[in-house]
């Protein structure tokens, strides 16, 4: 992979656990924490989407709107899952599951629908990323009604997240769209899909940035932060290579839910995180 690319998807790594970790401590958030986060997301990257417009000097294309559409959907059908799951299942059990079973299904649907043909140690090395991942992810740590709820929407956290890659992947490469127009757009339409349910609940709106401002903050500048990274090393590296890449975000998300939130099993979860970084290397020297 581009050196460039590794450096790209590593910074994501850290935003990316970093912004979980900040919207698992609000839980019971919801669709209202998502809209919230959507709406400064989109103010704060507003500027630098009109700047990547005005760079360009290029006229603006009807398609750039169909991008973010269809991104901002799948878009928020992703965080409103995943804080659905942080609700009822530890971070140590969603996380894993969602970031293992999107580049699974990634790297499947770009072999089979973009014809790449990644190296074979680079397929060793995503299998290693996704079987670490679910070592970490484990049998749960709350109890049986929490492993359930943390796998099923584990698991369609993780459907979204390759449903998106794959088609932000296309944006990107295909339509030509510049990542800091792309995710500007997604999180206009995030916030505009949301706006009625939260409209109608102003007040609990109000106090949910009253009690998790920092929170709301955090999530709104590193989540875009993290993936804006992803986009600019999928121009550097196929899409089946940087998409299992990035999941070293587990490592330091499985090691933020032992320190910080005190969720247990930390020699599993650690000796996964072994394997996903020996996934990572190989992909790496792919």
């Amino acid at each position: 992979m581009h050196p460039a690319a590794i450096a790209l998807v590593l910074a994501a790594a850290v935003a990316h656990a970093g912004w979980n970790l900040f919207a698992k401590r609000v839980p019971g958030g919801g669709a209202l924490f998502v809209w919230l986060t959507a709406v400064c997301s989109a103010a704060i990257q507003l500027p630098f989407a009109v700047g990547a417009v005005l760079l360009t000097g290029e006229p603006v294309e009807a398609v750039w709107f169909l991008a973010a559409v269809v991104s901002g959907v799948i878009h928020t059908a992703y965080f409103v899952i995943l804080q659905r799951g942080y609700a009822v299942g530890d971070l140590s059990v969603v996380y894993p599951l969602a970031r293992g079973t999107g580049p699974m299904l990634s790297v499947a649907a770009a072999i089979w629908l973009f014809h790449e043909r990644p190296a074979g140690l680079a397929l060793a090395g995503a299998a290693a990323v996704v079987l670490g991942v679910w070592i970490i992810g484990g049998l749960g740590s709350s109890g049986e009604g929490s492993w359930a709820g943390g796998v099923g929407y584990g698991i369609l956290c993780g459907t979204t997240i390759a449903t998106y890659t794959l088609w932000d992947a296309h944006a990107v490469t295909v339509f030509a769209v510049s990542p800091l127009i792309l995710m500007g757009g997604t999180s206009i339409f995030e916030a505009a899909l949301l706006a009625p349910y939260a409209l109608a609940r102003r007040a609990d709106v109000a106090r949910i940035w009253r009690e998790n401002r920092l929170a709301v903050l955090a999530v709104a500048v590193l989540s875009p932060l993290a993936y804006v990274l992803v986009l600019f090393a999928l121009r550097l590296a196929p899409v089946s290579l940087v998409a299992p890449a990035r999941e070293l975000s587990i490592v330091l998300g499985s090691i933020g839910a032992w320190l910080l939130l005190r969720e247990p099993n930390p020699a599993r979860r650690l000796a996964g995180a072994v394997i996903v970084v020996a996934g990572v290397a190989a992909i790496a020297a792919a």
